[in-house]
């Protein structure tokens, strides 16, 4: 290559840098709900479209909705029974809690803007109490803003990668360093919802010692051959718990 086309090269690397990092400085913002300090590049109304759109993919996904309307009646009123006693209630998010049909794979999850999900088969695991605390936690991954803060945080990575790349041989360096720090911040995302969860089992009149529970009957899913933490972007379910009994101490002072 000749040394002006690589002068060249490095200077265009920089810039792509130089915008990666300016854009993420300006999209910093304090989320009024938790106190933290975010990188989020979309507002919470496109959280809730962006939500709403998904939702009947990542239902079908799993099977569709669970059949039995009145299990989806209470499980939608526990849900309920937790935004209106928490600081949930004053966020602007939609907040729809439904019950899928899948009875072979434990899980629930999160969509940006309050459409929340839980399958039948852990569902089916669960008393009221340990659903408030899985659901609780749920709850969490929205009024935290992860799935925006790793949307905005992913394409802050990419495009610092492709900054490296063109001026140098350092994108795919920079691309590891980058999904390690999403890996890391993941289980961080994790943490923090299992502490609001707790936080708003309390404010609702549920026994927080349940999400304890809710972490054993996760393990024993996961069985001996569960990926280990440093690979996973969940805690180690012991550490979870862990931290669940500060929370409940933090919030209960028992």
């Amino acid at each position: 290559m000749r040394r002006g086309s690589w002068k060249i090269r490095i200077l265009i690397g920089l810039a792509i840098v130089a915008f990666a990092l300016i854009q993420r400085c300006n999209n910093q913002e304090e989320n009024p709900y938790t106190g933290r300090v975010q990188n989020i590049n979309m507002t919470e109304e496109q959280e809730i479209a962006i939500g709403l759109q998904s939702a009947p993919q990542m239902a079908q996904q799993h099977g569709g909705l669970y059949p039995d309307e009145r299990m989806q009646a209470f499980v939608d009123a526990v849900g309920q029974r937790l935004v209106n006693n928490s600081i949930a209630r004053e966020t602007p998010y939609q907040y729809d809690f439904h019950l899928l049909a899948d009875d072979s794979t434990i899980n629930a999850f999160a969509l940006p803007g309050g459409q929340c999900f839980i399958t039948y088969a852990l569902f089916s695991q669960l008393n009221e109490a340990q659903l408030a605390g899985v659901l609780g936690h749920e709850i969490g991954h929205v009024i935290g803003r992860h799935s925006a803060e790793r949307i905005a945080e992913s394409s802050f990575w990419q495009t610092l990668a492709t900054g490296a790349s063109v001026g140098g041989d350092m994108g795919n360096l920079v691309s590891g360093i980058g999904q390690n720090t999403l890996l890391k911040n993941g289980r961080g995302d994790e943490l923090e919802s299992d502490e609001l969860g707790v936080l708003f089992m309390i404010q609702s009149g549920y026994d927080p010692y349940e999400m304890i529970k809710v972490m054993e009957i996760l393990k024993t899913a996961a069985g001996p051959n569960r990926v280990p933490e440093f690979q996973s972007t969940h805690p180690d379910p012991e550490n979870r718990i862990e931290k669940i009994k500060e929370a409940i101490k933090k919030y209960s002072g028992r």
